[in-house]
């Protein structure tokens, strides 16, 4: 997830990024603010490989950048020989799987448009994203599968480039591939990083006729945030945002904090062949420093009302995350390598895409609530602490409702 500055100008998508090109480390290969090392990275250094830091962005709008690489890059699977191995990250198979949504992600989606919404302009995105389904063998994009347009839903001009905003739309559009590869996926890239471009740019997304809207970015909380709310009030378009990636600890985000949108938080998925789902899930978090200070966004906010379709009981306010999806280990390209992806920039457009398999929410005004209809459709997680709050449910995984994981992750697209 990217993040927006304090003073609600700038946004920058907080995603964690780790390169799975050529080259390699020890898990002592932490580097910079943004520190997420993962189980399977960890997995692969003990196996005997090595990985270093390719780097860091620090200061201005990226702060939250990192790049690790990996030798060798991860072979590819797919098809009917689909491995699930967390040390080579997952891929597309592999995350449907995980959500029971491998027979419904082969049919459905047609005719659906799923819009992400990113800042600056991606010069690469369609032939990184033609690389990463061919390599994934998921179906061959189609003409007019993708496109990408400016916040004024113009073809030209596009705005200026940006290297971490590209790394950010390729990840979105990639993950929304891979859940539901037969949507149509529309990419808006704002003018700049403010507010008005970005939300302008949502707006000119459900104008253009988006069925979903993802978006993986967002600002701490601030006074004054629900006079933006408009921005995000469309009946019946489902819009995701990212719950943020500082845990509890670096409190809620704004837009996730608004009513009219869904917040999505992550998990950290594990594969378990004794397990008869085959996997076991927690929230996503880095226990490397106590308190910690990554993870699945999560909180009560300050400043937004409780939707009715809200019922926990220790915050009188609007809570976050309301569901969650994988947030780490997951495989990404980007201009010209494979990365180990980490941060909820993973985990919503994968919601995204499971509202377009649905395809149910066009009669709900807003289609957030429908996750709390239908919790029995969703995996319930329960473990995974970001240290101590009260109510402990507001940061700690549990039975039934929480803030790092919400109601839970899909278990088919029955909740959406």
């Amino acid at each position: 997830m990217r993040k927006l500055a304090r003073v609600m100008t700038v946004a920058v998508p907080l995603v964690l990024v780790f390169s799975a090109g050529p080259v390699a480390s020890s898990a002592s290969a932490r580097t910079g603010g943004a520190t997420q090392w993962s189980a399977g990275a960890e997995a692969l250094a003990a196996s005997g490989a090595t990985a270093v830091p390719a780097g860091c962005d620090s200061g201005g709008p990226h702060t939250s950048h990192c790049y690790l690489k990996l030798t060798p890059a991860p072979a590819p699977a797919g098809g009917p020989g689909c491995t699930v191995s967390e040390s080579v990250g997952y891929h597309p198979c592999n995350i449907q799987n995980a959500y029971g949504l491998t027979s419904l992600s082969a049919t459905a989606g047609r005719g659906i448009t799923v819009a992400v919404v990113d800042a600056y302009d991606n010069t690469k995105a369609a032939k990184d994203l033609k690389k990463f389904r061919k390599t994934f063998h998921l179906p061959k994009c189609a003409a007019g599968c993708f496109e990408k347009l400016n916040q004024n839903g113009q073809t030209s001009p596009l705005p200026p480039p940006d290297p971490g905003w590209a790394s950010e739309s390729a990840l979105d559009i990639e993950m929304v591939s891979a859940v539901c590869p037969r949507c149509h996926i529309m990419l808006i890239e704002a003018n700049s990083s403010g507010n008005g471009d970005l939300y302008s740019a949502v707006n000119e997304a459900v104008t253009l006729g988006a069925n979903v809207v993802s978006d993986s970015w967002g600002n701490s909380e601030y006074n004054g945030e629900t006079g933006w709310d408009g921005d995000f009030d469309h009946s019946g378009v489902p819009i995701t945002f990212s719950s943020g990636d500082g845990a509890y600890q670096g409190g809620v985000q704004y837009p996730s904090a608004s009513v009219f949108v869904t917040s999505v938080g992550g998990t950290e998925l594990t594969p378990d062949s004794g397990n008869a789902r085959g996997w076991d899930e927690t929230a996503w978090v880095n226990t490397s420093s106590s308190p910690p200070t990554q993870g699945s966004g999560s909180g009560c906010s300050a400043y937004e009302a409780k939707p009715a379709w809200q019922t926990d009981s220790g915050c009188t306010m609007r809570t976050t995350a309301d569901v969650s999806a994988v947030a780490s280990d997951v495989i990404g390209y980007h201009a010209g390598s494979f990365y180990y992806e980490f941060g909820t920039s993973v985990s919503s457009p994968i919601i995204a895409a499971v509202y377009a398999l649905a395809d149910d929410s066009s009669g709900t005004p807003t289609p957030a609530s429908l996750a709390y209809a239908h919790p029995s459709d969703l995996f319930d997680i329960t473990s995974g602490s970001e240290g101590t709050c009260s109510p402990t449910y507001l940061c700690n995984a549990g039975t039934g409702y929480d803030g790092p994981t919400g109601l839970g992750t899909p278990d088919g697209a029955g909740a959406f």
